[in-house]
């Protein structure tokens, strides 16, 4: 960032192709529509570019990003006072499907399917605190002081949010077959 700010275009170039993904899904499933996801996505790097020239170090650029996606997400939900929710499959078209690089059975393919289903269910049944807590944490690769900055909350809330998603979605998870 600190490149781009000093006027480096390849050094934004850079930083869209590693957050836009993360970034994407972060607000994919906290608003759960995809037309306001992409335009949040939007929104969020025209503010980043707009932020350019005052950009300064105060933590990693990841955290920084992710606190853009989160205040245009508050603004969002002050805008707009209802959420819209979107299919499993719809979402899982969105993200896409990720190759690990073996072929699996059939059954044992249709099972794992099914069982990335139930976790994104679970993931949206989370309260919005907690989602976003878990989201920032898997697809912003934060810690929980960064989630803590990134939210505007102590560390304290910050891990007590992820702890109670991480043990819904465990017990969400636990014996489902």
């Amino acid at each position: 960032m600190l490149l781009y700010r000093d006027g480096d275009a390849g050094a934004f170039d850079a930083l869209y192709a590693r957050h836009k993904g993360g970034v994407y899904r972060y607000l994919l499933r906290q608003c759960r529509d995809a037309a306001a996801a992409e335009e949040l996505f939007q929104d969020v790097w025209m503010n980043l570019i707009r932020a350019r020239s005052t950009y300064t170090v105060q933590a990693r650029f990841a955290t920084y990003l992710y606190r853009l996606a989160h205040n245009r997400l508050v603004d969002h939900y002050r805008k707009n006072h209802h959420v819209v929710l979107v299919s499993v499959e719809d979402e899982e078209a969105a993200v896409g499907d990720v190759p690990d690089g073996r072929m699996a059975p059939a059954e044992e393919a249709l099972d794992a399917r099914r069982q990335g289903a139930r976790l994104l269910e679970l993931i949206a049944g989370l309260p919005e605190a907690q989602r976003e807590a878990f989201l920032l944490q898997q697809e912003g690769g934060m810690s929980v002081e960064e989630i803590a900055h990134a939210t505007g909350v102590t560390r304290e809330t910050a891990k007590s949010r992820l702890r109670y998603a991480m043990s819904k979605l465990r017990e969400g998870l636990r014996g489902w077959r």
